[in-house]
């Protein structure tokens, strides 16, 4: 290592009781929905075995591992109810114990915070009849033969997960069944496990003593609670303080692992796993209070992204061990680039939200920028050298493009990259627009810079010709242009601005502005942004039934709070058929898509989010001139390898199209299509 462990706190070790961690990085529990039937299988196992690859200390796994059949899984969470899992546990904690990682396993009952109509179909328990607004089951008041099933699922699940070789497990309170016990907003019963804290903590006090009981006191056993519910009715600082005093205070628990917030609705949820347009680390001040208060370690996760805010945290004594979950995700070698002088070659989590909203999707987690995560069975994190080396055009410098290049030239491939602009980027600089996600240009940054220290050669301000390109005689041609803003299909839509002129700075608008989605995802959003910086008021009009719809809970919720809180105006169900001039001004006939009743309004201006068409010209200049006519074998691309046909045996270069040079998608596509195009390429080689 470069960098010694004596002058970095993130890589002094630690003792959680018999356990020696390798440094104080850990990562925490979560649902990226890749369990199979229940089970780790090993999509699952080779995701966390990653980042032991990468240096973390401790990867907890199972975030949510249900332990009863009337906790059914909504997220896509391991199910440890019953002994099928042993073998998978087993499979996964020796995996990620060869790469010298410690790993622990969460298990839980979710109580109100689930669905009914899933799963088995059993009622929704909750320690009182209240809905949760997020999950929106109707929950049953446990009755006390509940609770001491409950109890035993519990100490059943957690000799599985010793069975299975987990050096610990973590028992999930915060806004789950025993957390709901502890909330006054959420119990008010008034038996003997309601009204007093006493009372709203016996339900966890009986599910410790159960599990020590089964697996005895050397097993480390931890739990994740609330240090602060921060609603009106809620579990306060104070009381939280008393939870974990009293926790200490059993003799059963080893660690406490530090949550804040109450995520009973999408907002609550957010601020919990905070995306871009929240504070990062909001809740380090929350675990540091309990850290004072009681000895057990202290773990800590909440959107802490970045090396610097986590050494503060370690260093300061705030935490014991700092999670940083989504930031292994975007980089799972994060410890190891830290450790050995390569800081700057970190990819950072910048907050997309793109992982946790497809989970609340019922969809798997998903890095926003990092396409190999979770996809460690056919695609690498890093690629070794190919044998067989190939020059590679690469035209179009937006992320697609840069990615390839990227990719291409750390195979050893002999890349040129070409890009008509004076700058790289391509739509990633109109996405970083505006207040909210204006921390994408971090994605960008780091794209560039790799592209920079890698061998590809990057032209700019150069648009290329189909015969400048065949005279540099290539193997392969990959168009990655992308895309132009699409022109909306209804009369006067030349009235009308493109919302990519509004965030490139094209046109200038003032005044009252209506701005028409057609679309329902991130653009829309950073245009509404952007707009509300510089304009008032701003109509949002939508043929959709809810403004963003296409948006997870988490950024929907904190975009749609943003934009309320700067007076937006949202009008769902709502299709522009036609703009006409008036004066300076423009009237727009509105119809509402459900009734089909009309309307006309008039505003000085009228901008439209309708997506980007295919900048193709190129491609299809070239098609007829390719050895493989633009073609692959898909079967193979969609498990990593590359396969091209020989349409044309004559001709000497393969042609391939990616990303939104192919139709609109998004930017884990344009990644996604980089990586299986150059390892492919790379594997066949």
């Amino acid at each position: 290592m470069d960098r010694q462990a004596s002058s970095d706190p993130l890589l002094h070790p630690f003792k959680l009781k018999h356990l020696h961690l390798r440094n104080r990085v850990i990562s925490t529990a979560h649902a990226p929905a890749y369990a199979e039937d229940g089970h780790p299988k090993d999509r699952y196992r080779l995701y966390h075995e990653e980042k032991a690859k990468g240096g973390i200390a401790l990867t907890m796994i199972g975030g949510s591992t249900n332990v009863a059949p009337d906790s059914p899984s909504v997220f896509g969470q391991l199910y440890a109810g019953d002994d099928s899992i042993i073998p998978w546990f087993k499979k996964l904690t020796s995996g990620v114990k060869a790469h010298g990682a410690a790993i622990m396993c969460q298990i839980t009952h979710m109580g109100r915070r689930t669905g009914w109509d899933t799963g088995d179909w059993l009622p929704v328990v909750g320690p009182s009849g209240r809905r949760e607004q997020a999950h929106r089951a109707m929950p049953k008041t446990a009755e006390k033969g509940d609770l001491d099933r409950i109890v035993l699922e519990f100490s059943e699940g957690a000799r599985r997960c010793k069975e299975g070789g987990f050096d610990g497990i973590e028992i999930l309170s915060h806004s789950h069944l025993l957390g709901q016990f502890l909330s006054p907003f959420v119990n008010d019963r008034t038996d003997a496990y309601g009204g007093s804290l006493e009372n709203r903590l016996r339900l966890t006090l009986e599910t410790l003593d159960a599990v020590r009981t089964k697996v005895g006191s050397e097993f480390i056993v931890g739990m994740r609670i609330t240090g602060d519910e921060f609603i009106d009715g809620g579990l306060t600082a104070d009381e939280c303080v008393e939870i974990a005093r009293r926790l200490e205070q059993s003799g059963h628990v080893d660690f406490l692992n530090i949550l804040a917030g109450a995520p009973y609705d999408d907002l609550g949820l957010a601020g919990w796993v905070p995306p871009m347009g929240l504070p990062s680390a909001r809740d380090l001040k929350v675990a540091q209070r309990i850290r004072a208060a009681v000895d057990l370690p202290i773990l800590h996760a909440g959107g802490i992204n970045d090396l610097a805010t986590a050494r503060f945290a370690v260093q300061e004594g705030m935490v014991d061990l700092v999670g940083m979950t989504r930031a292994h995700m975007a980089d799972p070698h994060l410890v190891q680039k830290m450790a050995s002088g390569q800081e700057d070659r970190i990819r950072l989590c910048v907050g997309l939200g793109y992982c946790v909203d497809r989970v609340n999707q019922g969809k798997d987690a998903i890095c926003g920028q990092n396409a190999v995560t979770s996809r460690e069975g056919f695609l690498q994190h890093r690629l070794l050298p190919s044998a067989n080396p190939q020059k590679i055009v690469v035209v179009g410098g937006g992320p697609c493009g840069l990615e390839t290049a990227r990719l291409a030239a750390e195979a050893g491939h002999d890349v040129k990259l070409f890009e008509a602009a004076d700058r790289l980027g391509g739509q990633l600089i109109l996405a970083s627009k505006g207040t909210l996600r204006r921390q994408i240009d971090s994605i960008l940054d780091w794209l560039v810079r790799e592209v920079e220290c890698s061998s590809a050669r990057v032209h700019l301000a150069t648009y290329a010709e189909a015969e400048d390109i065949l005279a540099i005689n290539p193997d392969l041609i990959v168009i990655a242009t992308g895309g132009w803003s699409s022109e909306p299909a209804f009369m006067g839509s030349n009235l009308a601005h493109s919302s990519w002129d509004v965030l490139s700075g094209n046109v200038r608008i003032s005044g009252d502005v209506l701005l028409w989605d057609m679309h329902g995802n991130q653009p829309a959003s950073v245009t509404a942004d952007f707009i509300g910086d510089h304009c008032a008021p701003l109509t949002f009009a939508t043929p959709d039934a809810c403004p963003l719809t296409e948006l997870g809970p988490t950024t929907q919720s904190v975009a749609m709070k943003h934009l309320y809180e700067r007076g937006v105006q949202f009008i769902p169900n709502i299709k522009v058929e036609k703009i006409e001039p008036d004066g300076d001004r423009k009237t727009v006939h509105l119809r509402n898509t459900l009734s089909g009743f009309s309307t006309q309004r008039t505003f000085d201006h009228v901008v439209v989010e309708s997506g980007c068409t295919p900048m193709d010209e190129l491609y299809f200049e070239l098609l007829n001139q390719s050895r493989n006519a633009g073609q692959f074998d898909q079967r193979a691309f969609t498990k990593g390898e590359m396969t091209f046909p020989q349409i044309n045996p004559s001709a000497t270069f393969n042609l391939v199209r990616l990303g939104d040079a192919i139709t609109s998608r998004n930017l884990h596509a344009a990644l996604f299509d980089a990586n299986r195009l150059i390892q492919g390429l790379t594997k066949r080689a």
